[in-house]
């Protein structure tokens, strides 16, 4: 997000609700969202051909890079209807597609009346369509359905208005038909957003409250809060206040984004703006709070909505020890970039201090670490993904695993750990291998149903922790890139789950250890073992690469060591003045095993612990 600038003239805001509509755009990865805002931008006229660029409302490298949005972003977009020939105001959020990010939809569908869901002609709909849809039903939001990419020559448009009508409960006629990348049939949507959705209801003369969507953290102003204002009016130099925290505030600058940050003279009811409070600690202006004013309260908050439960689990430390109080800062105001974030501060023997960070899956952990990594100059190793189990032990007292190292060394009565239903879109070609695949990982089919001909909806539950690693990977992999997936967590179930342990030369290294199926715990054993074999370096004793369950080692390797050859010397004679030479290097090697101690070097941890590049990398393809 750009600094705010300080010399922008304010303008004033009168501007009726009647002819405010606020709107976001919601769809599957890569159905062309972000163009279809450039094109919007364009048509509207707020940003001028010379400063236009791809993927615009896309600030951050790396949404660049990937061609995927992270942060849902709001602009607001004059428009002059051709239906009644009025002046309107569009406040537009271009939120993300992949189901890592759902959060961050959510929050941008409860600060609008209606919402466009985006279908790619060629693709048709694809899992995360269906999951956005559902969510924007929940919230009562005017769905106008739309049909992109028609400029392609694979696209489809009839065939997949007649699966999107049916999906939606309209006619096959009423999909309007548009194209991101050309603009054809834009101009006829953004009439059809001012006479289909509603315009914001709310009180003018009632006291201010207005929603905290999503902030951000600028270097030189604080904290930046993005607001929609429900009730009242906000202007600037007034005393604000926060709801739950009861925290008072000036308003040092108020406005809007178009899609600069513009100063006005204030926002009012239906109306989307940024407010500045000069607020430097980043835990004062808490996502889904409500903002009203200090000297005129408001009675009752708007009903934010549910804060994120994180679904994976992972460790995060510096390379350089010295790193960790920038670390913890960095993980401050990215909390407030990243609402979906949490984290706590654990220790490990193996790798000193850092903070256990829980994500909303494997995309999200990848991206918030490379975000810490590139935005605050860290270089850090993150400990192999995992989910949150609940362990009973035979005493009948329970305790909660978010990491391996936690897991209770006492009889343990039962395990039990999170389930999630998944939603599979597939053509149907691919049925027998995404069954073969989803019954490997411990999964119950719940259903299966036709969406077309040659499009099939597979429904099955699987545990979580057997679908956070690779299992998207070898989803795409097996049904050539067709397939796409959704998944939600509906509670727990008993598992029969065990913790394996690597041990070094008898002594655990808990950053290796990992809660699995006993039935995969062999192979994960094996694979351990034998991968830090080619990485620890030879030393000057044999060390033993154990893998054990409790008391019992399942999988062993051993690193030779390295042996000098005090034979050179000798260039004949008796055996025995041999033989006293092997024994003499046989006793000193004895000795080091027993005081000598095994260093695992940084880069072993790095490249034991890092998940497969390629699996990672396929995630972000969805």
């Amino acid at each position: 997000m750009p600094a705010i600038p300080l010399s922008k003239a304010p303008q004033p805001s009168k501007t009726d609700p009647a002819q405010i509509r606020n709107f976001c755009i919601i769809a599957h990865i890569d159905h062309g969202k972000s163009t279809l805002a450039d094109r919007m931008l364009g048509i509207t006229g707020v940003v001028d051909a010379r400063n236009m660029r791809e993927q615009y409302l896309d600030r951050m490298d790396i949404e660049r890079e990937r061609g995927i949005t992270i942060k849902s972003q709001a602009v607001r977009l004059p428009w002059q209807s051709g239906l009644d020939g009025k002046d309107y105001i569009l406040n537009m959020i271009d939120t993300p597609g992949h189901v890592d990010f759902t959060y961050e939809v959510s929050r941008s569908l409860a600060a609008c009346e209606g919402a466009i869901l985006l279908v790619d002609c060629a693709q048709g709909i694809e899992a995360q369509t269906l999951a956005n849809l559902y969510l924007a039903m929940e919230n009562d939001l005017t769905i106008i359905p739309v049909l992109n990419k028609i400029d392609l020559p694979a696209a489809q448009p009839e065939k997949f208005a007649e699966e999107l009508a049916k999906l939606v409960g309209c006619k096959p006629e009423d999909c309007l038909r548009v194209s991101g990348k050309t603009g054809a049939g834009v101009e006829e949507l953004l009439d059809q957003i001012v006479a289909q959705i509603p315009a914001p209801k709310g009180s003018a003369d009632a006291p201010p409250r207005a929603l905290i969507f999503d902030s951000v953290y600028d270097t030189y102003r604080g904290v930046v809060t993005y607001v929609r204002v429900f009730d009242g009016q906000l202007t600037p130099r007034e005393q604000i206040q926060m709801v739950s925290t009861g925290v008072r505030h000036e308003l040092l600058d108020i406005g809007v984004i178009s899609p600069e940050p513009v100063s006005s003279k204030g926002i009012g009811v239906g109306e989307v703006g940024y407010l500045i409070t000069g607020v430097k600690d980043v835990r004062l202006s808490r996502v889904g709070d409500t903002v009203t004013s200090y000297h005129n309260p408001a009675k009752q908050a708007l009903s934010g909505y549910k804060d994120p439960k994180p679904m994976v689990f992972s460790g995060l430390y510096p390379i350089d020890g010295d790193d960790y109080p920038i670390l913890r800062d960095a993980l401050d105001k990215l909390q407030l970039n990243d609402a979906a974030l949490v984290y706590e501060p654990e220790t490990s023997v193996a790798l000193g201090f850092g903070f256990r960070c829980g994500f909303l899956g494997l995309l999200h952990m990848e991206i918030v670490r490379e975000r810490l990594e590139r935005e605050f100059n860290l270089s850090l190793i993150s400990t192999a993904p995992n989910v949150v189990y609940r362990v009973f032990l035979e005493d009948g007292s329970e305790k909660i695993v978010t990491n391996p190292s936690e897991y209770p060394d006492g009889k343990v009565a039962k395990v039990f750990e999170p389930i999630v239903k998944a939603t599979i879109l597939s053509p149907s070609d691919y049925i027998g291998t995404i069954m073969e695949l989803c019954q490997s990982r411990r999964g119950t089919l719940g259903g299966m149903d036709y969406l077309s001909e040659d499009r099939v909806e597979i429904r099955y539950t699987l545990p979580l922790a057997e679908i956070v690693f690779d299992f998207f990977d070898q989803l795409k992999s097996r049904t050539k890139g067709y397939a796409s997936l959704d998944y939600e967590p509906i509670g727990e179930a008993e598992g029969d789950l065990v913790k394996v342990d690597i041990l070094l030369q008898g002594d655990t290294v808990d950053a290796f250890s990992s809660i699995v199926h006993r039935e995969k715990a062999y192979p994960y054993g094996v694979m351990m073992t034998t991968k830090l074999r080619e990485l620890i370096p030879r030393q000057q004793f044999e060390v033993p690469i154990q893998a054990a369950i409790g008391a019992k080692i399942i999988a062993r390797e051993n690193i030779r060591a390295i042996r000098k050859d005090v034979l050179a010397k000798c260039y004949g004679g008796d055996i025995s003045r041999k033989r006293k030479l092997l024994e003499k290097q046989k006793e000193g090697k004895k000795r080091m095993k027993m005081v000598g101690r095994v260093e695992v070097p940084q880069e072993a941890f790095i490249a034991a612990l890092s998940t497969n590049s390629d699996g990672e990398s396929g995630k972000t393809k969805k």
